[in-house]
């Protein structure tokens, strides 16, 4: 390794890199043409509206309806349909993030960030004081089942 002359390896690469034209170098992208990208922007542009709307509209509703759970869930079954409730909620806000991504729809895409820390807010008040992170109190004690 150390017999070879690097200078004048490095040298031989540079007559050959002066050689080759820069279309040779680097080749260019077959350009699509103009109908093509106008039936790509169009496709966008109607998927993104009404897609993504549908969608952030089912996470959003899910993350108010959070709010008013109508079940016991202090602990046993309650306390499982309610977390399990918090999940498909995370899996919601996910699921409009990625679709928000996908056809950029930045304000979408933020809102459904939120909807998924919405949910782990929600999920981490009930399994925190279950675990001795937090303090119990009388709505959230730290048994996860009934007596």
């Amino acid at each position: 390794m150390a017999d070879k002359d690097w200078d004048r390896e490095l040298a031989k690469i540079d007559k050959q890199l002066e050689s080759v034209s820069d279309e040779q170098l680097f080749p260019k992208s077959a350009a699509k043409t103009t109908p093509q990208r106008e039936a790509i922007a169009d496709k966008q542009s109607r998927t993104s509206t009404f897609g993504v709307m549908v969608r952030l509209l089912l996470s959003v509703a899910l993350g108010v309806g959070m709010i008013f759970w109508p079940y016991q869930a202090r602990c046993g079954l309650g306390l499982l349909a309610y977390l399990l409730a918090v999940v498909v909620l995370i899996g919601a806000g996910g699921w409009s993030a990625v679709w928000a991504w996908r056809h950029r729809a930045g304000k979408a895409h933020v809102l459904s960030l939120l909807i998924m820390l919405w949910g782990t807010i929600l999920g981490a008040q009930e399994i925190l004081p279950r675990v001795g992170y937090a303090i119990p109190t009388l709505d959230r004690p730290n048994v996860w089942e009934c007596e």
